[in-house]
């Protein structure tokens, strides 16, 4: 158990059967009445942000969130399938559970995935990654003085904006946070 009154930025609680995660808290001791804790909290299975006070002394179940990092192996239908790297067993995950950014994984690339009681609820890519340039318009040399782009589509399908000198069956890096093109992959 938990109270209030101990809630830290990072703090996951059950509430009202939810996980919440503590964003921001302040311990508020007016002049009179009793003192309080202001939150703001995120449940981290639907992101929703809230803000609540609570009386210091209010117990909360603690919710202990897993993390772990397993290996992105194939895809049958809505299923996705990820590799434990300890028991080399396959976890099956739906695609619901899959943040806009999946879109930049390829197979045998890590994951950390995050569950709570076993049930997973969050798949986070890694931030930065390396893909093939499959699909673009012919490059141009020389064209790097401008912020000009073009559309290109990468191995896994993802399309994103690249410099104009960019061509088909180059490898560069990408930012999965924000799925911009970052620079020529060093190999």
């Amino acid at each position: 158990m938990i109270t209030a009154g101990d809630f830290r930025n990072g703090v996951t609680f059950e509430m009202d059967g939810q996980v919440m995660q503590v964003v921001e808290f302040q311990h508020v001791k007016p002049g009179k009445g009793a003192a309080f804790v202001r939150t703001k909290m995120k449940n981290v299975i639907t992101g929703a942000v809230t803000e609540t006070s609570f009386n210091p002394t209010a117990k909360f179940e603690e919710a202990t969130i897993e993390r772990m990092t397993m290996e992105y192996s194939y895809q049958d239908g809505n299923l996705y399938y990820f590799m434990n790297p300890e028991t080399y067993e396959l976890e099956p995950i739906d695609e619901s559970v899959l943040s806009d950014n999946f879109k930049f994984v390829k197979e045998n690339m890590e994951c950390v995935i995050s569950s709570y009681k076993g049930k997973p609820f969050n798949v986070e890519p890694p931030t930065f990654v390396v893909l093939e340039v499959t699909q673009t318009d012919p490059g141009f040399a020389g064209n790097t003085a401008t912020n000009a782009t073009k559309p290109a589509t990468l191995e896994t399908g993802a399309e994103i904006k690249v410099p104009l000198f960019i061509s088909e069956g180059e490898r560069i890096r990408v930012d999965t946070r924000t799925g911009e093109y970052l620079e020529r992959a060093k190999d």
